[in-house]
Order: C-alpha cells, then sequence, then structure tokens
C-alpha cells in the first residue's frame, strides 16, 4: 500500500491529539515524537512528488517535437 499525504497528516492529528490528552509525561513525549515522525513523513513525500512534478516538465519541455 503507498502511503499518501493525508493518510500521514491524518495519522499526525491522531498523534496531536493523543498527546493533548495524555496524563503521563512519557506517553505525551511518545505521542509528540509520533507526531513529528508523520508529518516529516508528510513532507518528504510531498517534496518527493513536488520533484517528480518539476522533472517531468521538465523532461516535457526539453522534448523536441515530432517532425510532421
Amino acid at each position: 500500500m503507498a502511503l499518501s499525504y493525508e493518510f500521514l497528516i491524518e495519522r499526525a492529528e491522531q498523534a496531536a491529539k493523543e498527546a493533548s490528552g495524555a496524563l503521563l509525561d512519557n506517553v505525551r513525549d511518545r505521542a509528540l515524537r509520533s507526531e513529528k515522525a508523520w508529518r516529516a513523513m508528510a513532507e518528504q513525500l510531498r517534496e518527493v512528488a513536488n520533484n517528480r512534478e518539476v522533472a517531468r516538465l521538465e523532461r516535457i519541455a526539453t522534448t523536441p517535437l515530432p517532425s510532421a
């Protein structure tokens, strides 16, 4: 299963909610670390998608048109 940006952000939000409701410091810290990791993965996924789009557009721009 490929991860989507939306899925990763959803998990980050879930971890943030868990952190805000945690009574124990170690549970809160774990949830905050989890949120940070999910958000980092989401940003990395977004960056990869953007880089792929830039590369695709560059290929289109540099590809010569076929002669008729």
